[in-house]
C-alpha cells in the first residue's frame, strides 16, 4: 500500500514527477516526451553516463537490485514506471511503498522469467509454439529430440538482442551433440526454454497501452525484420490481411487485460505460413519496434506511456502515415582501421528521413546507438527509404 493518499486512477497533471527504472534509450525518449508535456523526471540506472542522464532532472546511480535506492527514487516521485524489465522484484516492491509503480511487481515477476512467462501464456489459453523448460544440459538434449531437432534456446532470465540465446539443428551436417553443448553454454549453463522452430511468414509486434482506470488503446501491428537475432528494421502498419491484423490486436488486448496492465505491453508474435498467430515474448515497456510510432501515429509510444501511468486520457493510435525505422548498431562507428564517423549528411539527404541518436559514448558491435526513421506513402516505400538512407552511412 502506498504511503501517499493517491487513488488508483487520480490524474497526475503536468508538474508532477515521474520516476523511471532505467536510463537507457527507452528511458531517454520517454523522458523527452514527458518533459515536453511539463513533467519532471528522475531515473535510476547503474550507468552514471546513461543516455537519459542528459535530459532528466535527476539520476540515481544504483543497481537493479538496490531496493534502498529504489525506495529513494520513489520518495521523490508521484508515480514510477520502467524501461527495462530486469529490475528486481524487491526493488519494485520497495518503491511501491512510496509511489504507485506501473506496471507492478506481480506482472513483472511473470514476464522476467521466460519459463514462467511461457507457462502463464499456456495456462491462460493464449496461442504459443511448442516449448520445453530446461534446467540441465541433459534436459536440453532431450527437449531438442522431443521438439523435432530444430530449436531456438533462450535463457530464462536476462538476455536480449541475441545474448543468452543459441540454436540447434540449423546447420546441415553439424555435430548435434556439439550444438547442444554450444546452446547450453549460450544459456549461461542455467535454466532456459527450448522452442520448436516455426515455419514463419513474418514476425510482428502489437503494443497495448492500458491506464489504471482501465482505458485501453491498441496500436496497429508492426512488421519486424531481424538480422543476427537483433531487430534490423521495423515498419508500421504491418502489411497484413485486415482480419489477421484485427486478430493480433485483439489477442494483445486480451493479454493486457488478463494482466490488468498499467502502462505499456509489447506482444511479439509469429505469423506462420499456415495463417496462425503465435505469441513469442512479452515486454512490459516501450519497444524498439514502436519507435516508428513517433512518426506514424498521432501519439508516440513514449507519450502514451506518460499518459497511461499518469492516468490521463490515452491518445489516438491509428496510422497517420506509414513509417519505418532502421537500427544503427555500434558496428557503423568501427571498421578494420579503427573508429570512424558514419556519413549522417548523406543519409539525411534522403527525403523523409530523420536521425535519432541516443548519446551513447562507447560504440561496440551489436550495441544500439540510434536509429533512422522514414515516412512513405506505403509501408514498403517507408522501408525502402530508410534502408536506402542506412546504406549511405
Amino acid at each position: 500500500m502506498s504511503q501517499r493518499d493517491v487513488t488508483a486512477c487520480a490524474p497526475l497533471l503536468p508538474g508532477a514527477t515521474i520516476g523511471i527504472f532505467g536510463g537507457g534509450q527507452l528511458g531517454r525518449m520517454t523522458a523527452m516526451a514527458a518533459r515536453g508535456m511539463g513533467y519532471r523526471i528522475l531515473v535510476l540506472d547503474p550507468d552514471p553516463a546513461c543516455p537519459a542522464r542528459f535530459v532528466v532532472d535527476g539520476c540515481i546511480e544504483a543497481g537493479w537490485d538496490d531496493s534502498r535506492e529504489a525506495a529513494n527514487l520513489a520518495r521523490g516521485c508521484d508515480v514510477v514506471t520502467l524501461e527495462i524489465e530486469q529490475i528486481s522484484i524487491a526493488s519494485l516492491d520497495a518503491a511501491a511503498h512510496f509511489a504507485p509503480v506501473r506496471p507492478g511487481s506481480a506482472m513483472l515477476a511473470i514476464i522476467q522469467d521466460r519459463i514462467e512467462q511461457k507457462n502463464w501464456l499456456r495456462k491462460n489459453g493464449f496461442p504459443i509454439g511448442e516449448y520445453r523448460a530446461v534446467r540441465t544440459q541433459d534436459e536440453l538434449r532431450a527437449a531438442v529430440t522431443e521438439l523435432g531437432g530444430r530449436c531456438f534456446c533462450k535463457s530464462a532470465t536476462g538476455g536480449y538482442d541475441g545474448r543468452g540465446q543459441g540454436k540447434v539443428g540449423f546447420r546441415p551436417g553439424a555435430d548435434a551433440e556439439a550444438e547442444v553443448r554450444g546452446a547450453w553454454s549460450a544459456l549461461g549453463e542455467g535454466p532456459g526454454v527450448a522452442e520448436k522452430a516455426i515455419d514463419l511468414e513474418r514476425e510482428i509486434s502489437v503494443l497495448v497501452a492500458r491506464s489504471a482506470a482501465g482505458e485501453v488503446k491498441v496500436y496497429p501491428p508492426a512488421w519486424n525484420h531481424h538480422e543476427e537475432q537483433i531487430l534490423a528494421w521495423s515498419v508500421m502498419p504491418a502489411p497484413l490481411p485486415e482480419a489477421m491484423a484485427a486478430e493480433a490486436r485483439a489477442l494483445a488486448e486480451q493479454i493486457a487485460d488478463t494482466f490488468q496492465l498499467e502502462g505499456l505491453l509489447a506482444v511479439e508474435m509469429f505469423c506462420t505460413r499456415d495463417g496462425k498467430l503465435l505469441v513469442n515474448e512479452l515486454a512490459p515497456r516501450p519497444h524498439n519496434s514502436y519507435h516508428a510510432s513517433e512518426r506514424a501515429c498521432a501519439t508516440s509510444q513514449f507519450e502514451q506511456l506518460v499518459r497511461a501511468v499518469c492516468c490521463l486520457p490515452l491518445g489516438d493510435v491509428e496510422i497517420v502515415q506509414p513509417a519505418a525505422i532502421a537500427n544503427l548498431l555500434g558496428d557503423l562507428w568501427i571498421d578494420e582501421n579503427g573508429p570512424r564517423e558514419p556519413h549522417f549528411d548523406a543519409a539525411l539527404a534522403v527525403p523523409g528521413v530523420r536521425l535519432h541518436l541516443y548519446e551513447k559514448h562507447r560504440p561496440r558491435k551489436g550495441r544500439k546507438m540510434g536509429h533512422l526513421s522514414a515516412v512513405g506513402k506505403t509501408p514498403e516505400e517507408a522501408v525502402e527509404l530508410v534502408l536506402r538512407a542506412k546504406a549511405l552511412l
